[in-house]
């Protein structure tokens, strides 16, 4: 155990101390981690609880190999949602934790009610390097597709409707698109660390280091907006009138929500801006397309190297470099938008696998390669997966992929109008795979932002999204199959819901082709078969104007 995190417990009379992997902003990724610090594992998710004599470290599916990996024996590791600290620990014990770094919803969520969860005041983080500080900016109307005026009248019209006077916004992201304005506070998005009041007058109070807004201020002058920083939440609530607020239980701390108690009326708990910002506009669409069809050329390209390559010299580190440099001859590419997972053999089967020196394979050329990676550009979001072969595979590779596959096919054919959302959705997408005992320890899709995170809500094809599917949102469309120790296969497009007339379906963004290498196609009907052709020659008139003539004439072989 962290002598730190010892001495807290004993100095305080504890019985334990629960550590998550967020900062006080609550984003997926951060550039502190406090949790990787103290426990080396380097997933996006997850919660560690230390005891006097035992410690626990709790992540979904996504991470149970990885966390067994890189945590060792010195943790029991705990999968969520199957298991929380309250179905494992003796109840009345006393924990602590930070308040700044919890959210009410999320502590009530592992522990019910059977627990006294003692505040602290303790600080792990460490001063942000000024080196790191890097000015917000904004995006013209003509980028965002909607103007900063029109967003919040929508959103003042939502909050007389629900009687709410003051909109506590706690959520980077929503603030982001709500402002039209973008940051670079996280290493993989393009997203302002801030938070913001906004009255039923439209004056807005936004917190944040006063070293980051010079040009926003410039840019968003003709709104009623007060630039604080972001330390002075308590001293703006002391200066307002009495009136109903709105949080947001996803990102609104214990600390700062029992600020707002202190004084204000807390009439509602969710906020409507991950609602409204999942509708992508028209423009915002287009933007989306234009940066899946530079992301798709890279990709093709990478993919005809790779597929038309003696691979004996390959490592994982060497191709997550190579399909860097490929994103890179692209003018509108400014960085990933999540670290690369190039997963080969037996790494692929770590579901959001992340090579280091140690683990850094050579490719054989037995091998599977999963290739996870995406970009952000001016101005849209990718995320795209390809699994790879160099040989003749056997038949139940081939079968298990095909199946994978299979399931792809049928969330992009899918009848959104009659399945309604993710939860039903995500059960076609299994069907193959189900039928003869297998599946896949992570949801089918997220949401993700235009520009934006690479993951967002509320939209998602997994078991527990009940969220209506409505047009214009972007998911994920990535089935898989991970056997341990051996091999990983994930099929990954992004798609938007598109209406024709009454009819709502999946729009493919991703422009890349699929390893036909490894399809058994005996073992795919002739609707499945008809998409497969109809995919890759999209895919053909998009990206081959782009590509040299020995690539061309490789995907055209696909189609």
């Amino acid at each position: 155990m962290s002598v730190e995190i010892n001495n807290i417990i004993l100095s305080n009379n504890l019985d334990g101390y629960i550590l998550p992997k967020n900062d006080n902003y609550f984003t997926e990724y951060s550039k502190i981690n406090n949790l990787k610090s103290i426990t080396n594992f380097s997933g996006s998710a997850g919660f560690a609880i230390f005891l006097k004599n035992k410690k626990y470290l709790f992540v979904d599916g996504r991470y149970t190999i990885q966390a067994e990996k890189e945590v060792g024996k010195n943790y029991k590791i705990c999968e969520i949602p199957y298991v929380w600290p309250k179905d494992i620990l003796k109840k009345k014990i006393k924990i602590g934790f930070d308040p700044h770094l919890f959210t009410w919803e999320t502590l009530n969520k592992y522990f019910g009610i059977e627990y006294s969860l003692i505040p602290l005041n303790i600080k792990f983080q460490k001063k942000t390097n000024k080196k790191d500080i890097y000015p917000f900016f904004s995006l013209k109307t003509a980028i965002a597709g909607e103007s900063v005026t029109s967003k919040i009248n929508r959103l003042i019209k939502i909050m007389k409707k629900k009687k709410i006077d003051y909109n506590f916004i706690s959520s980077g992201e929503n603030i982001c698109w709500l402002l039209n304005i973008r940051g670079k506070d996280l290493p993989n998005s393009p997203i302002a660390n801030c938070k913001m009041i906004l009255t039923r007058d439209k004056k807005i109070y936004f917190f944040s280091s006063k070293n980051k807004i010079k040009k926003i201020k410039l840019s968003h002058k003709k709104l009623k907006m007060h630039f604080l920083n972001e330390d002075n939440i308590l001293k703006c609530l002391i200066g307002l009138k009495n009136g109903n607020f709105c949080i947001d239980s996803k990102t609104c701390s214990v600390f700062e929500e029992s600020l707002i108690n202190y004084k204000f009326k807390i009439v509602d708990k969710e906020d409507s801006l991950y609602a409204l910002k999942s509708l992508k506009n028209k423009t915002e669409i287009k933007n989306m397309v234009n940066a899946h069809i530079e992301d798709g050329v890279a990709l093709t390209k990478f993919l005809y190297w790779i597929k038309n390559l003696n691979i004996n010299n390959l490592t994982e580190k060497k191709i997550e470099k190579k399909i860097e440099n490929f994103r890179k001859s692209s003018k509108n590419y400014l960085y990933p938008s999540f670290d690369t997972i190039a997963g080969s053999g037996p790494n692929g089967a770590v579901i959001h696998y992340r090579s280091d020196k140690f683990s850094n394979r050579k490719l054989k050329k037995d091998d599977l390669l999963l290739l996870d990676s995406g970009g952000q550009y001016k101005w849209g979001t990718t995320d795209v997966t390809r699994t790879v072969c160099f040989s003749n595979v056997s038949n139940k590779v081939k079968n298990t992929f095909t199946r994978v596959l299979k399931g792809h096919i049928a969330v992009a054919l899918s009848n959104i109008k009659k399945e309604k959302n993710g939860h039903n959705i995500d059960k076609i997408a299994r069907k193959s795979l189900n039928s003869i005992g297998l599946d896949y320890r992570h949801g089918t899709g997220h949401g993700v932002g235009a520009f934006l995170n690479v993951h967002e809500g509320p939209q998602g094809i997994s078991k527990n999204n009940y969220v209506k599917l409505k047009e214009g949102m972007i998911l994920s469309n990535e089935p898989g199959f991970y056997k341990k120790n051996d091999f990983g296969i994930r099929i990954e497009n992004l798609v938007f819901i598109k209406k024709v007339k009454s009819k709502l379906f999946f729009k493919n963004l991703t422009m890349a082709p699929i390893d036909t290498d490894l399809i058994n196609l005996k073992m795919l009907n002739k609707k499945e078969k008809n998409y497969l052709f109809k995919y890759h020659f999209e895919v053909y008139n998009n990206i081959s104007p782009f590509l040299n003539t020995n690539e061309k004439k490789w995907l055209a072989n696909l189609i």
